[in-house]
């Protein structure tokens, strides 16, 4: 049964005709395949049918554990948006969990974002990104039913692009809960910055920012 309606399919290959440049997908999960693990697997193949700029590549969290280390990857389900084609790259754009209803929306953005290869993000913040010297993680944990995620999710994911030190992931709250419970997650979004910093809400990118040269300096 496909996840994906004729309604929706077709909208979607409608976006991705304005595709430009090709997209990967890396899905990382496991030969007997987590909570989620098969639905997000199968959400990526139906969205890798729709469009010939969209490329999948499903690796074994385990079988294939130095391709995980290498994509820093550390739970599952996680899906990966990496820029494809003869110079292909990865901004660092994570979703642990699967990308369900609010969250769908993200995914589709961000292939948007990879394959026109602009983070959309203002002057000052790419400015500030540009300089930036050490690691910047982001985490951004959601719940599917949270309108206001998708917001917290992008910013991190076009931060991400934007420079190859930062590392922007969305974390479903309810899949990973042992990480809910250690960042204290009481309601999301919530966005944990390099393990100290936390943000509450749907802040704009100013605010985020702000947040950001309080943690980091």
């Amino acid at each position: 049964m496909k996840l994906l309606n004729d309604d929706i399919r077709k909208q979607l290959s409608d976006e991705f005709a304005n595709l430009t440049g090709p997209v990967k997908l890396v899905m990382f999960t496991q030969e007997n395949e987590c909570q989620y693990c098969k639905e997000t697997h199968q959400l990526a193949e139906e969205l890798a049918e729709l469009s010939d700029k969209i490329a999948l590549e499903i690796l074994d969290f385990v079988g294939d554990a130095e391709t995980a280390a290498a994509y820093n990857i550390d739970k599952i389900p996680a899906l990966a948006v990496v820029k494809d084609g003869p110079e292909p790259k990865d901004y660092g754009i994570r979703f642990y969990g699967i990308p369900s209803g609010y969250e769908f929306s993200t995914l589709i953005e961000d292939i948007a974002m990879v394959s026109a290869g602009e983070s959309g993000l203002s002057s000052d913040t790419k400015a500030y990104l540009a300089q930036l010297e050490a690691p910047l993680h982001m985490q951004v944990f959601v719940t599917p039913t949270c309108p206001y995620c998708p917001q917290a999710v992008r910013l991190a994911h076009m931060m991400a692009m934007e420079s190859d030190l930062v590392t922007g992931d969305m974390v479903e709250a309810i899949e990973f809960p042992h990480l809910s419970n250690k960042y204290n997650v009481m309601g999301v979004p919530r966005t944990v910055i390099n393990e100290t910093g936390f943000l509450e809400g749907a802040a704009p990118e100013a605010m985020l920012m702000q947040k950001v040269r309080d943690t980091i300096g």
